[in-house]
């Protein structure tokens, strides 16, 4: 009887089985990427290691203890309580919370002012259009950190000092504009307030429910309700109505001049103000010309048909046109403001302390951690980034459109 080698068959089927994993297209990139990302796991721990026995060799160690001790450093603009006496962990707080704030401040005033401008872009008054041409241009090459420190140095130069101010630089002598900042009242909420807030969130529910019903409304009948006005009502006025009713429960603490500088009420300091606004100035020249793109890929059939049917041109942009110029502006929308939010780690030029000046700056100096202090920064910002690019792509994705 003839023998059957059967190792050689199992061997066989293997190399066969291997064979046909490989030469399947989409196992094989599962299998590269895997393979991809072990290497570069293996790479980044290597690193680690290897950094981690370079800094024990000059006496050295990789940990994050000394966010629990005593910071020893003021900080001139929080949002939460801190002292010299806090903690590093709550300055990197603090810097974080200043870091977020400028960028919120600056992507709102920067979309605001990029889409005016990218409409007057195409305005067919000549002078209006130059104007803002000139503006973008210039804005959009030159260096952004040049812009910081020219807008601070407007700021803290040619704004009167406190006691000027209190003469003449002022709003009904409660808005002071000086060089050490706005000075502003505060709101100091009393009993009863919390009524007051409560109606505010739920007009803006109701708003927010009436704008989907007036929208299925008109897709299903055509007819056009004046939701602007109305949610615009809703929110303002119900707050109002109630505020008065309950005999306007909010005090305020007004900015009194004491020495050298106001004392009370609200400030905006001069550092945050010229970061605020030259990022905001920077970024929306780029969101201008975007703006101006999109509003031009769009068909000029669409111009002639919303003009044959009697629409003005501010209601062809807002209804016809902005809407289908909005699949083209978003993406490159979204680099804009990754790019304003990193940018603001430039605020250390003019002394805002972000959390570059902070936790990656002055902790860094007094406690020789480089490695934690940038791997916190570097992690803040990436984490910022997939957040913003998260939003950003869900926006995109609710707004498309929809073919038949």
């Amino acid at each position: 009887m003839a023998s059957i080698d059967t190792t050689a068959q199992v061997g066989d089927g293997q190399r066969n089985f291997i064979a046909r994993l490989w030469y399947d297209k989409e196992t094989r990139s599962i299998i590269l990427q895997i393979i991809t990302l072990a290497l570069l796991i293996a790479f980044i721990a290597y690193i680690t290691m290897n950094a981690i026995a370079n800094l024990k060799l000059l006496g050295k160690t990789f940990s994050f203890d000394f966010l629990n001790e005593p910071a020893h450093y003021d900080i001139n603009q929080t949002l939460i309580e801190y002292s010299s006496t806090s903690s590093h962990f709550r300055a990197m707080i603090v810097g974080i919370l200043n870091t977020l704030l400028v960028a919120v401040c600056g992507v709102i005033l920067a979309t605001i002012l990029g889409f005016i401008f990218g409409v007057l872009r195409l305005s067919p008054n000549w002078l209006v259009s130059r104007i803002v041409y000139c503006f973008v241009e210039f804005t959009r090459n030159t260096p952004v950190l040049l812009q910081i420190l020219l807008v601070h140095g407007i700021v803290v130069h040619l704004m009167p000092q406190p006691r000027v101010a209190q003469e003449s630089a002022n709003i009904s002598n409660s808005v002071f504009f000086t060089n050490r900042g706005v000075f502003a009242p505060m709101p100091v909420p009393e009993a009863g307030f919390n009524i007051v807030i409560g109606a505010f969130i739920a007009a803006i529910v109701f708003a927010v429910v009436f704008a989907k019903w007036a929208k299925a409304k008109q897709d299903a009948t055509g007819q056009h309700l004046p939701v602007f006005w109305i949610c615009t009502g809703a929110i303002i006025g119900l707050p109002v109505l109630l505020y008065l009713v309950l005999g306007m429960p909010l005090a305020w603490d007004m900015p009194e001049l004491r020495g050298f500088n106001f004392q009370g009420g609200f400030v905006i300091r001069p550092e945050f103000l010229a970061l605020w606004l030259a990022l905001a100035f920077y970024t929306s020249a780029f969101i201008a010309e975007i703006v101006r793109a999109g509003i031009l890929a769009v068909s000029k059939g669409q111009w002639e048909a919303a003009s044959a049917l009697g629409l003005p041109r501010g209601r062809t942009l807002n209804l016809v046109i902005i809407p289908q110029a909005m699949r083209v502006i978003v993406p490159p929308l979204t680099s804009q403001y990754l790019n304003l939010t990193k940018n603001s780690s430039l605020a250390i030029a003019i002394g805002y302390m972000d959390i570059v000046a902070t936790i990656g700056g002055i902790s860094l100096m007094q406690t020789g951690k480089e490695m934690e202090t940038m791997i916190i920064v570097i992690l803040f910002y990436l984490c910022v980034s997939l957040l913003i690019s998260a939003f950003m792509n869900w926006y995109n994705r609710r707004i498309k459109l929809v073919e038949r």
